[in-house]
């Protein structure tokens, strides 16, 4: 049953998918909306064919096995390269409530990687978080991953034996003060926390592949689901959204004021495919990783999965609405070509800021206005009308439910401590939480909710942006 799932990238690599170009650069937070709790008929039923199209793996070759190959898919749904690097030499910090933890070198290398690993060793590490010598710290997944199958345990093992070893360190290692720093805790942590998800009965086929890709491979709970008093998943409130780090990971439960209930199917394969949905949601931050790294290789079956369960999963509410979008208040371009016409953006921009001064000087009025503020800071990338351009990766603002949701923190947490592109040639959002006040920046929150969020008015005030600062610094 489960080649069904590989079969697609057995093909050969001539049968290129056109490469989708989307920003997954600057990040307004992951925006979901509302749900519904209709369970999906057992067949399929979104046609593949109208589906965006799937970049195809780079990391397949011809001179591996077929194990090898699949193996490299499993390490797409595992999203491996996002906490590892695209060459898994490892070095990359995750924020944690007790400090950084850094990813390992997982590459063949017998002296800093994962050479000498056998498959039992590797297996170990994926599902009881037990490397060879040491506890692992659920920094990695292994909670999540606890639920792979053997055999894709098996294709994963046979993947890494075959990417190029990195014989060096990585940059910077995890060290945890007393007694954190003493790994054999981990063991009474696993007996409480492990697994962190049971799989559910009743399901469809397309639905229980959907939990397998959902609940293990790509461990969505890691980052959607909040944390008990041990810092282990609180199974009770499964995906209802969590903080991370500098970034908040929404609720995706099917809820239909606070999750994703007004997602359709298309909906949700389309986001994870292309990271975009217009005027709802952009992927940035972690998400924009994840799917720059992980879900727009999925093969259209398993989008399919991951949507058909995620409608079914336990619908849970939380505190934070997502305001309905008024799509008569929305901006509407000023004409078909200012998303893609850079000269053409830039001449738009500086005719609206002379006429901001215009009206300025005229009326007396602060020249430190939202308008201004904005403007100045913010409207070179995202654009007068906030369209931006999406081809070259900034993101269009407009009615992104990120931006309407009742708790402005995400937003403000963005124009605070900026976001970094997904991929190296994507710009990065630089943070404002030093050049501008507390002040200024809800003043910049505010034109944007309402402005390009099309609420009828936002009062965050510099007492919110100061709590929001603290909390994530």
């Amino acid at each position: 049953m489960i080649y069904q799932y590989y079969k697609d990238i057995m093909k050969p690599l001539s049968a290129v998918m056109p490469t989708l170009s989307f920003s997954l650069a600057v990040a307004l937070g992951l925006g979901f909306s509302l749900v519904s709790t209709v369970v999906m008929a057992e067949t399929v039923s979104l046609p593949i064919d109208t589906l965006p199209s799937r970049i195809t793996l780079p990391n397949v070759s011809p001179a591996n096995s077929a194990l090898a190959n699949r193996g490299a898919y499993v390490a797409r749904t595992a999203d491996c390269m996002a906490c590892h690097r695209e060459d898994y030499s490892g070095g990359v910090p995750i924020e944690t409530p007790i400090g950084n933890i850094y990813s390992t070198n997982i590459t063949p290398s017998t002296r800093y990687g994962i050479g000498n690993y056998t498959e039992a060793d590797f297996k170990k590490a994926l599902r009881k978080g037990r490397a060879p010598g040491h506890q692992i710290y659920p920094a990695m997944p292994y909670p999540s991953y606890h639920g792979m199958t053997d055999d894709d345990i098996s294709a994963l093992f046979a993947y890494f034996q075959t990417v190029p070893i990195v014989d060096k360190p990585p940059e910077k290692t995890t060290h945890l003060p007393f007694p954190l720093n003493i790994r054999s805790l981990m063991l009474a942590w696993n007996v409480i926390n492990v697994p962190s998800t049971e799989n559910r009965s009743g399901l469809t086929q397309t639905q229980q592949r959907g939990e397998y890709l959902v609940n293990n491979l790509e461990h969505c709970g890691t980052c959607h689901t909040p944390r008990n008093l041990t810092q282990g998943l609180d199974k009770d409130r499964y995906l209802s959204g969590a903080p991370l780090g500098k970034w908040f990971a929404p609720n995706i439960t099917p809820d239909n004021d606070t999750g994703i209930g007004l997602w359709s199917e298309m909906d949700i394969v389309t986001y994870l495919r292309t990271g975009t949905l217009d005027k709802r949601a952009y992927a940035g931050g972690p998400m924009a990783e994840a799917v720059a790294h992980s879900t727009r290789y999925l093969t259209d079956e398993d989008l399919i999965a991951m949507a058909s369960y995620l409608k079914v999963v336990p619908a849970i509410k939380t505190d934070d609405y997502l305001i309905p979008v008024n799509v008569y208040r929305l901006p509407q371009p000023v004409n078909n070509s200012i998303t893609y016409n850079l000269l053409e953006q830039k001449d738009y921009l500086a005719q609206a800021k002379t006429n901001t001064v215009s009206s300025v000087n005229n009326s007396g009025l602060n020249s430190n206005s939202p308008k201004d503020l904005y403007l100045a800071n913010c409207a070179s990338c995202h654009g007068v009308d906030g369209y931006a351009q999406p081809d070259a990766r900034y993101a269009s603002i407009v009615g992104l439910s990120s931006i309407r949701r009742v708790k402005p923190d995400a937003l403000v947490g963005v124009i605070a401590f900026g976001a970094k592109g997904a991929f190296n040639t994507a710009p990065k959002m630089p943070g404002f939480s030093k050049d501008l006040s507390p002040a200024q920046i809800a003043s910049i929150t505010n034109y944007v909710r309402v402005t390009f969020g099309g609420l009828p008015s936002s009062d965050v005030s510099a007492a919110d942006v100061t709590r929001v600062i603290k909390e994530k610094s």
